[in-house]
């Protein structure tokens, strides 16, 4: 059974949109999001936290990237 997924964003005073993924492992982070950002607009930055490396046994990992509006 797939585990629920959380993406939370966040938007600034300036436009710049940032968002996180909560309760995905490794590569489950980018593909969650990856049809979103698309629609977004380019993607300036990208860090993914040290999560992300970790063992796909665990519950949660983030991502955190920075996306500029077309």
């Amino acid at each position: 059974m797939a585990e629920y997924q959380k993406v939370e964003y966040r938007i600034g005073k300036d436009g710049k949109i940032t968002e996180k993924v909560i309760n995905a492992t490794g590569s489950n982070c980018t593909q969650t999001t990856e049809t979103i950002e698309k629609s977004l607009g380019e993607v300036s930055s990208q860090e993914l936290l040290p999560e992300y490396y970790e063992d796909s046994e665990n519950l949660t990992t983030s991502e955190t990237q920075s996306l500029n509006q077309m």
